[in-house]
């Protein structure tokens, strides 16, 4: 019966606020304190120029200011590494809403793959970091997505499972009723029509597949749809697959990053796409629905990506990991497949960047926040 509880109570809180929701990886617009400096009018209307150009605008080139918000190490656990990043969409339990909401994957002593921890930070330079919860089910935690009512999904590659915390820090569910490859993404979707149910996708970095996870009044269902994305069977610290999954509702297409063979993927009517709708076979598909599978973009200047968002007008940025000493890089890539931009946000050691969410509307009001792992802290861009 727990099973039903919970998925009604998810229902019940979701309410209209699904009708709205963005994905995981790509929040919706936030309110932010004045801590952050605001834009200049010259500076808005040179970036409002960029982007009504003819042909399709950098948003990443206009971002040439660069922040810490505040420390992403659990003041609890002390748990580091910060990897999945989203932003809470209401005020429920323990987070506010336009909190920055992390998970921790490595331990106090920095061994990869042994965090446990959820924590939230506000959105002002300065802010300290709060603990929401640590739990077995959360060990090696490296995304997650909240639901419109801040119920948190993580996927958890060390523990297997996808457990889903309610706000207030309590686990809800481990979903271990279904047979996980070590998870390794996590995206949400509202219904998009009177067929389609709200749902969470995750991606399994052990066998490349691609699952739905839907929220009926019956319970949760589970479809393996998308299988064959590239994985390395990588440990802890070294590990890729898809990952980096973004929604748009355009075209009801979710975004998924191959950090493997360095591609963006994106994959069109996701909340359609039946049980092993597609099969990817490097740059091509097959299946029934292999025509809504493409292939974006792949090669340099991508090197190890794992993490994504997408920005306001559809362009989305990646997060490399593999890049040399002294360059993390965020590639800014067109739904078309145009290279946009490509921007170095950390001369430390390569391997900072894991998790990234965009705010904003329009370009004028574009954040980028992410993790940068080399000092442990959430990070802006902005104008």
């Amino acid at each position: 019966m727990l099973q039903l509880r919970i998925s009604s109570a998810l229902l019940i809180g979701m309410g209209v606020a699904l009708l709205a929701a963005c994905s995981g990886g790509a929040g919706g617009s936030t309110t932010h304190s004045s801590a952050v400096p605001p834009m200049s009018a010259d500076r808005a209307t040179s970036a409002l120029a960029a982007t009504t150009a003819s042909g399709t605008a950098s948003i990443l080139k206009t971002l040439d200011d660069e922040f810490t918000i505040g420390s992403l190490v659990d003041p609890v656990t002390g748990d580091v590494n910060p990897y999945g990043l989203d932003v809470a969409k209401v005020t429920s339990g323990e987070i506010s809403a336009g909190d920055l909401v992390v998970c921790d994957f490595n331990n106090s002593t920095n061994v990869q793959g042994t965090g446990r921890s959820v924590l939230a930070i506000r959105p002002i330079v300065g802010a300290k970091p709060r603990h929401i919860t640590d739990i077995g089910d959360l060990l090696g935690c490296n995304a997650l997505a909240l639901a419109p009512n801040d119920f948190i999904w993580a996927a958890a590659f060390g523990a297997n499972d996808n457990p889903i915390i309610l706000p207030n820090g309590t686990l809800a569910t481990g979903l271990r009723q279904f047979r996980w490859h070590h998870p390794f993404g996590e995206a949400f979707v509202s219904p998009v029509n009177s067929h389609s149910v709200p749902a969470f996708y995750v991606s399994n970095a052990g066998d490349g597949s691609l699952v739905r996870v839907g929220i009926t009044n019956a319970g949760f269902t589970f479809t393996t749809i998308v299988t064959g994305f590239p994985v390395n069977g990588g440990a802890p610290g070294g590990i890729l697959g898809p990952s980096g999954l973004n929604y748009q509702s355009s075209g009801d297409r979710l975004y998924v990053v191959d950090g493997t063979n360095n591609a963006l993927y994106a994959i069109d009517h996701i909340s359609q796409i039946g049980a092993n709708g597609i099969a990817v076979h490097g740059s091509t598909f097959s299946g029934p629905m292999a025509g809504d599978a493409h292939l974006i973009f792949s090669g340099s200047p991508l090197n190890g990506p794992i993490s994504s968002a997408v920005l306001p007008g559809g362009n989305v940025v990646l997060g490399n990991t593999l890049d040399p000493n002294g360059k993390n890089l965020i590639v800014e890539i067109s739904p078309s497949g145009q290279l946009l931009d490509v921007k170095n946000v950390d001369t430390g050691p390569a391997g900072a960047l894991f998790g990234m969410v965009a705010t904003g509307t329009t370009p004028n009001t574009t954040k980028i926040w992410f993790n940068d792992d080399n000092d442990n802290t959430l990070k802006l861009l902005t104008l």
